[in-house]
């Protein structure tokens, strides 16, 4: 049960928030069809559409409630007649025409009247279909404050009247920053879930891939847009090879590439190519992203990365959106072609970086860095403390792993001093 409303409570509350055109109120219609799951399913069986069936319960409850309001009576009767004759969406040809309830629900929690925060933790919330405490450690906040951002924003939404559409012109132009950082943090929470007990969430990313292609169709002359698709379709083709048959977490390294997705990274290269073709000025932060993306698909050993072309491309994304976790992933990348000594100098310097304090990829890189150098106890050390930092099983039983071997033997050089790295680098 906890499992089908996770994966279906967006396209609920999204089709929900098209008929009462309040996604606090839309939120809480789902949550009151879950409730009648609970009673009914236990006695009459799961419905073969478990998703179908709580959108109809959810807008049943919805229409109810507009039923009662006597001001609502003249919009009740158009909801009726376009319930009536709704059809299946299709993706069309105008792309001005898309009619997809998931992207206005985006649009609608990333409007300007809310801030940058409150938009990405509100769209999660709603779209993503996760806790308050898997977007803290997403956002590297703490719990309560993620939770105030989502009541106010559902708050303001409320009062502002906000419109459930997908907007037009300049206002489009106005969200589209936030609408594409929102898809791609709901992505990552799929490629590599925060918490929990497996390592992938692949409907989050489905959804992800799914939005940024519509986008794709809507926008096609923004280059970040392009950028965007083609860095998901790039990532999303090693999905299949990051993960053992029991779940275990397969690292770059040791991947399987004959198991990457040929199909999506030929979609990965055309949106690439779209991106290039509609940049006018410098690359943005996107369109680099899904450049570094493309270095690792067009590698088919691990051996025949271009890591040199990789950390170029992570001085440019570093210089054009400065972070410390952009920064932290460039380390990655010098330690490939520079070695792990230099590599240990940059991570070092990002240590006292309030940003990373709690996030368990700054040990996690540093131990391998430290492996890498022979300094074992250390590197022990840093991959326990990266182990009691995660919230994912799977990444905890892994990097515990790493430190027992780190523990019980030398570190296991190359002659080239690369070893795999124990990061998973989420680049921007």
């Amino acid at each position: 049960m906890e499992t089908v409303f996770r994966l279906e409570s967006p396209r609920v509350i999204a089709a929900v928030a098209r008929v009462v055109r309040d996604v606090g109120i839309a939120e809480e219609l789902a949550q009151d069809a879950l409730v009648a799951a609970l009673e009914r399913w236990p006695r009459d069986g799961v419905p073969d559409n478990p998703g179908a069936w709580l959108t109809a319960t959810a807008r049943h409850r919805a229409v109810d409630l507009v039923r009662r309001r006597e001001t609502y009576a003249r919009k009740l009767a158009e909801i009726g007649r376009d319930l009536e004759t709704s059809v299946p969406f299709e993706e069309p040809a105008d792309p001005d025409a898309i009619d997809d309830d998931l992207l206005r629900l985006v649009f609608t929690a990333c409007h300007p009247v809310l801030s940058a925060e409150a938009r990405t933790a509100l769209t999660l919330r709603l779209l993503g279909g996760l806790t308050t405490a898997e977007i803290a450690r997403a956002f590297l906040v703490p719990e309560p404050t993620v939770a105030q951002r989502i009541v106010r924003a559902k708050r303001t939404l409320a009062q502002r009247n906000v419109a459930f559409e997908v907007p037009h012109g300049p206002d489009r132009e106005a969200r589209l920053g936030s609408v594409l950082d929102v898809i791609y943090l709901i992505f990552n929470e799929g490629y590599a879930a925060t918490a929990g007990d497996d390592w992938l969430r692949p409907a989050l990313c489905e959804d992800a891939l799914r939005l940024a292609r519509q986008l794709s169709a809507l926008m096609p002359k923004e280059p970040e847009v392009h950028g965007l698709t083609a860095l998901l379709e790039f990532q999303a083709s090693r999905t299949a090879a990051r993960t053992a048959p029991d779940g275990t977490p397969v690292l770059l390294e040791h991947q399987n590439r004959r198991r990457w997705n040929r199909m999506l990274i030929a979609r990965g290269v055309t949106a690439l190519a779209r991106a290039e073709a509609t940049t006018t000025g410098a690359p943005g932060p996107y369109v680099l992203q899904a450049t570094i993306a493309a270095c690792h698909a067009h590698a088919y050993t691990y051996e025949e990365t271009d890591w040199r072309t990789i950390a170029t491309l992570y001085d440019l994304l570093a210089a054009r959106t400065p972070s410390p976790v952009v920064e932290l992933n460039r380390a990655v990348a010098v330690s490939m072609t520079r070695g792990p000594a230099a590599a240990l100098e940059l991570v070092d310097a990002l240590a006292a970086d309030p940003a990373l304090r709690g996030y368990h990829l700054l040990p996690s890189v540093r131990g391998d860095l430290l492996l890498r150098l022979g300094r074992t106890a250390q590197a022990r050390a840093e991959f326990e403390r990266a182990a009691a930092l995660t919230g994912n099983e799977r990444e905890r039983q892994l990097l515990l792993r790493r430190a027992a071997r780190a523990g019980s033997r030398p570190a296991d050089l190359r002659p080239d001093g690369r070893s795999a790295l124990s990061a998973r680098p989420r680049p921007g």
